[in-house]
Parts: structure tokens; C-alpha cells; sequence
């Protein structure tokens, strides 16, 4: 995964200043750094049409609000100035809360927040200043203007983050990121930036502290390569000249307090910005808090919920979701009963052993998609197999029959497995419910699939399904585990309907 060319020299002791090489000339700066100002520009114009757009919104809330309250009881100007005052705070407390944080967009849910609690926030002080000064208040109109700005609000921030994740797919719109870390932090990170182009962070370079080796050197991650531009004193200088506009630094512990704090210093000068990777990977942002301790900053990983109060929770949304499904897709699992049926000799439903949570098997069902018997043929076709690792696919698997190929490709074959779930042998949403044999070759670190129930869908079925490489579909596992919550189950099964739609991965 990770080569450097030409040798790599291992660290030394640290050596100099950060940025103590001499600093460009002013007119060579700028002409290095227009990959860094072109980034400012986006922002600031991407800035710009959220702070337009938001208070277009809000002035439109507040225009909803005044023509009802005037439909049954005409305000007076005092009343119509308070409102309109408030109305203002509301799009200030927007900017407040820090709302159009360009290190929000794009990715996860902290930007929806940050306006959720902006507008309650003012809400909430509108019915505390109503009551105690006794305002005349409709709470029809307040309750209307509350639902149009929330649901407007939210739409434009989702409208405007998935045109910004399209161009952050095609490389436009990004943040241009130097790393001051190993070459192997550095490869993580441009592999985690590389898997979520949302984030719109792109690694550039990479300065590794008491790096001693020539020029020219550089690391190759996936498809393309990453210049190693120095060691640690040479930051601002590599800065420039890979034209970036924020640093990475994953050796805070190598270089010390003394010298973060002059980092900091010296990239604030030049208008760069700073992030501290603490060195976990997979971690969801709900589970990460920062709690400070005196001066230092200290990254609080709260443990993952899959266990108390929170696996009460996912038990009832199963069960309840599950007999729900089951009704409601009742003439569904009708006639794809019939139709396999009526294709093909042999039973209806195709029921497999399976390993769920704790490593205890269970039979785990779905509409037969084969001719009858395909379980022993599958060590003649092992030669052809399309999966990785231990799991056996093929794209054009001889055993499948006409019907069974429809179900495949829509997915209904699996509708069957709600059953599963009902009797508490499967979840709605977990890892990929795994063979034995598949459970035989496991590691250690792979087992913790096995700490909560395999799903009818997860995080593979959304991310490429059968065109996961193993080891990615493993890391999709593992990262549910460790991080599951209501939201996100919610979210991978609203996922997962798009994708059935699309027959993504599906064979």
C-alpha cells in the first residue's frame, strides 16, 4: 500500500525551527500560493450564496408569520418592529453559531445542527420575551413561520452541499492539505480523505519530521503519488510551494507544545489553516468529544452503544420495523413466492447456515435464486470466484435461474430474512451476515463483526455491495460496529432503498 521511492530515511532528532529557511520573496509567494487564494475565493463565494440564501429564507419565514398573524388580528408597528428585529437576530445568530463554517461542508451532520440550534435559539427567546412582556402571540403563525424556516432552511443546505460534493468529486472546491507526519499517517489520512471526497481535503505533500533524504522522493497512495517536501523546518516553505491552504499535523506528540504553538503562529501569518489528527481512524464524530484539561486539549472516545439502553432501542425498531415490512410488502412476497414456484422444481425458500452475533449460527432465509442442488456445485465453480478474501461471488453464476436473476438485481430475493429479523436472529441494519467457513479465517480484529447481529442491509450494501474489495468491506463492518446509532441506521436504510433502485453491486 505504502512504497517510498528511492529509500526512506527514518527519523532523526528533530533539527531547527519550524520555518526557519528563508522565506520566499513576496512576488514568488504569491504566484506558489494560487492553488491557496483560488480556495479562498471558493469559499468566500460558497460563503456568500449560504448568507444570501439563508436570509432570503428567513425573511420569507418572517414574512409568513406577519401575513398570518395579520389574517386574523392586524399588529401594530410597534409589534411589526419586534418581529422584524427578531427576525434579524435570527439570520445574525445563523452566522453566530458559525453556520456556513466552510470546515463543515460537505460532510457530516454538525452544519444542520449548527442551524437547528440557531433557530431555536431565537424561538426560544421569542416565547421567553412574549410572556413576560405579555406580546398578543399567534401561536398558529409562530408554529407555520418555525416549519417554513427549519424545512427551507434545511433544504437549501442540503441543496447546496450536494452540488458541492459534485464538484468536490471532479477535484474543484477542495482544500489542498500538506502533511506534517510519518509517511504512514500520512497515507491513512490520504486514504481517508481519498474514501470521503465530501470533506473536500486533497493531500498535496508531505514534510516528515527529521526527514534526511534527497530531493525528489515521495509516497504512492492507490493511483497517484505525494512529494515528500522536506522535513519539519522546511513546513512554511513546502506550504508555498505545493500551494496549499491547510496543514495536517499527525506528529503533534514528535514536535512538542513549544513548537505546535509556533506552527500555529507562523501558518496564522500566511493565512493557512492548522488540523491535529490524534491518530484514531473510523471514529464517528458522535463518539468524540474534547474535554479540556487546564491548557490541554484531551479527545474524549465515548464507547460504542451497541450495548444497555441503546441495544433496548435497536431490539424494538427490528421487531416493530420488521412485522411493519412484513405486511406491508405482503403481495410482493406473494408472488415472488409463486414465481419461484412456477419457474423451477425444488422449494420456494432457500435457508443456509449462517454466523450472527456472539458466533452463534442461525438459518438464515431467502427466496431460492439457483436451480436446486447449486450447493454442491459450488467447489467446481471456486476456480472462477469474483469475491476476495474468503467470500465466494461469481457476476455470471451459472446456477442462477431467470427469476432468481430479478430477484438478485432488485433484491427481493433477501425480502425473506425480515422473518429473520422478526425471531431476533438478524438486525434491519448490521454487518454482512457471514458463512462459517468465512468465520474459520477471521483475525482477532475481524471477530468484532460478530458483536452485534448481521443485518439485512449495513454500510457493504450502500458502499458497492458485491464490488467491495474484502478488506473494505471489512473496514465498513468494522466502522458500524464501533460507531452504530439510531441516525445512522435510519440514514444506511434510506441508503440502501436508493441503491436497490439503482442495482448497485447487485449479482
Amino acid at each position: 500500500m505504502v512504497a517510498v521511492n528511492e529509500g526512506s530515511s527514518a527519523p532523526t532528532r528533530l533539527r531547527g525551527r519550524i520555518g526557519s529557511v528563508r522565506r520566499p520573496r513576496r512576488s514568488q509567494a504569491v504566484g506558489q500560493t494560487s492553488a491557496g487564494h483560488r480556495a479562498a475565493q471558493w469559499g468566500e463565494r460558497y460563503s456568500r450564496w449560504l448568507l444570501i440564501s439563508d436570509t432570503a429564507i428567513v425573511a420569507g419565514a418572517g414574512w409568513t408569520w406577519i401575513e398570518l398573524r395579520n389574517a386574523t388580528n392586524p399588529m401594530s408597528l410597534a409589534e411589526l418592529w419586534i418581529r422584524i428585529g427578531f427576525f434579524c437576530y435570527w439570520a445574525l445568530l445563523l452566522g453566530v453559531y458559525r453556520s456556513r463554517d466552510l470546515h463543515l461542508m460537505g460532510s457530516g451532520g454538525e452544519e444542520y445542527q449548527r442551524v437547528l440550534r440557531a433557530t431555536f435559539h431565537m424561538f426560544g427567546l421569542f416565547a421567553i420575551v412574549s410572556v413576560l412582556f405579555k406580546f398578543n402571540v399567534s401561536r398558529f403563525a409562530l408554529g407555520m413561520s418555525l416549519i417554513v424556516g427549519i424545512v427551507f432552511l434545511l433544504l437549501n443546505r442540503k441543496i447546496s452541499r450536494s452540488w458541492l460534493n459534485r464538484q468536490r468529486a471532479h477535484g474543484k472546491q477542495i482544500f489542498r492539505v500538506v502533511v506534517l507526519g510519518g509517511d504512514a499517517a500520512a497515507l491513512n489520512l490520504a486514504e481517508a480523505f481519498g474514501r470521503d471526497t465530501a470533506l473536500g481535503y486533497r493531500v498535496v505533500g508531505v514534510c516528515v519530521p527529521g526527514y534526511l533524504g534527497a530531493p525528489g522522493q515521495n509516497i504512492e497512495v492507490i493511483d497517484r503519488v505525494i512529494p515528500i517536501l522536506g522535513a519539519e523546518d522546511r513546513i512554511v516553505a513546502a506550504v508555498l510551494e505545493a500551494g496549499a491552504d491547510t496543514v495536517a499535523v499527525t506528529a503533534a506528540e514528535q514536535l512538542g507544545p513549544e513548537k505546535m504553538r509556533e506552527l500555529a503562529w507562523r501558518l496564522s501569518e500566511i493565512g493557512v489553516n492548522l488540523l491535529v489528527a490524534p491518530g484514531v481512524f473510523d471514529v464517528d464524530q458522535p463518539r468524540v468529544r474534547v474535554r479540556p484539561a487546564g491548557s490541554v486539549p484531551l479527545i474524549h472516545l465515548a464507547e460504542p452503544q451497541y450495548e444497555g439502553a441503546s441495544r433496548l432501542h435497536k431490539v424494538l425498531f427490528d421487531r416493530v420495523g420488521a412485522l411493519l415490512l412484513i405486511i406491508g410488502f405482503s403481495p410482493i412476497l406473494l408472488a415472488c413466492a409463486l414465481a419461484v414456484k412456477l419457474e423451477s422444481r425444488g422449494p420456494v425458500f432457500y435457508s443456509a447456515e449462517r454466523i450472527g452475533v456472539r458466533s452463534r449460527p442461525f438459518r438464515m432465509i431467502k427466496f431460492r435464486s439457483m436451480v436446486a442442488g447449486a450447493d454442491q456445485m459450488v467447489a467446481e465453480l471456486l476456480a472462477q470466484n469474483d469475491g476476495a478474501g474468503p467470500l465466494f461471488k461469481m457476476r455470471e453464476d451459472p446456477r442462477v435461474t431467470m427469476v432468481g436473476r430479478f430477484l438478485r438485481r432488485t433484491s427481493l430475493d433477501e425480502l425473506p430474512q425480515l422473518f429473520n429479523v422478526l425471531r431476533g436472529e438478524m438486525s434491519l441494519v448490521g454487518p454482512r451476515p457471514p458463512l462459517r467457513r468465512e468465520v474459520q479465517e477471521y483475525t482477532d480484529v475481524i471477530k468484532r463483526r460478530l458483536l452485534v447481529k448481521p443485518g439485512m442491509t449495513g454500510l457493504w450494501q450502500v458502499s458497492g455491495r458485491s464490488d467491495l474489495p474484502w478488506d473494505e468491506a471489512v473496514r465498513l463492518d468494522l466502522s458500524y460496529v464501533e460507531n452504530w446509532s439510531m441516525v445512522s441506521d435510519v440514514s444506511i436504510l434510506w441508503r440502501t432503498f436508493r441503491a436497490v433502485a439503482r442495482s448497485d453491486g447487485a449479482y
